[in-house]
């Protein structure tokens, strides 16, 4: 695998891996069409493997490849993976309160954004996991973006650890767009299309990420870093809260133990 790879361009990597965690999107959605509804323990399972993933992510992905960059800066290396990793919480804290959405499990009432309540549930359930694969899109560009300026299989392997990670947690998005809309009466193809549709910008967001560092070495382990504090801030306001709403708290925080180890495993064997 990595040496397919090795034949693209940082550019082209992030592309074709990102085209990989749109496809597990897409495959979740595609339970619709076995079945109308999916229990819901299940579903805060995989909500929760979801935020593990993540969690694991950000650090041996994105906040320690920048730590280990940033040994010889002025102020320290914690500086540019701390300022970083604020910068994405708060971007993404600014996009929350702008993007119209609704979080998985939650009724109507409580959409966010700016004028939630003109928008139909289908369309602020796809713009919840759309705002989701953002840092998602941004995190496997970086990294791959990385690999031209460390330029060793080591760091292309850890970055397609952290795709296939991305990818797996990407399941139980497409699943938790397109089980609500089946449920609320839609059509099975209509549930599934708008279900792998919140996948689309992981590709543009990863091509994004992979050319701004491609091209501005400096600028590394500030954008690693931010591409952490995105998907931290996502996991603590979005996935935690969603796997835990329907009472299954316990099952969610194993649930969300699993994906850390088996994401960490991943990227420490593979990277």
């Amino acid at each position: 695998m990595v040496h397919f790879f090795q034949h693209f361009s940082p550019i082209g990597q992030a592309f074709i891996a990102t085209l990989f965690t749109w496809g597990m999107t897409a495959i979740g959605a595609a339970l619709v069409f076995a079945t109308k509804t999916i229990n819901q323990r299940l579903l805060d399972s995989m909500l929760g493997f979801a935020g593990g993933v993540m969690i694991a992510a950000s650090y041996w992905s994105l906040l320690g490849p920048a730590i280990e960059m940033s040994a010889d800066h002025a102020v320290g290396a914690w500086f540019p993976a701390a300022f970083g990793f604020i910068l994405g919480g708060v971007f993404l804290w600014g996009i929350d309160k702008i993007l119209p959405h609704l979080h998985p499990n939650s009724p109507l009432s409580h959409a966010e954004g700016f004028y939630p309540k003109a928008r139909k549930r289908s369309t602020l359930l796809v713009l919840a996991i759309t705002l989701h694969n953002i840092p998602e899109g941004l995190a496997v560009g970086i990294s791959f973006g990385a690999v031209a300026n460390v330029g060793t299989e080591a760091s292309l392997a850890g970055a397609l650890a952290l795709a296939l990670g991305i990818g797996i947690q990407n399941l139980p998005e497409g699943v938790a767009v397109a089980m609500p809309l089946r449920g609320e009466g839609m059509t099975r193809r209509r549930s599934f299309m708008y279900g792998q549709f919140s996948g689309m910008v992981e590709p543009i967001a990863a091509v994004i990420g992979a050319f701004a560092v491609s091209f501005i070495e400096p600028l590394l382990p500030y954008a690693l870093s931010f591409a952490a504090g995105a998907m931290i801030f996502v996991v603590a306001e979005e996935v935690i809260p969603s796997s835990q709403e329907k009472g299954n708290k316990d099952l969610a925080s194993m649930s969300l133990m699993v994906g850390f180890v088996l994401m960490m495993i991943l990227d420490v064997a593979l990277g």
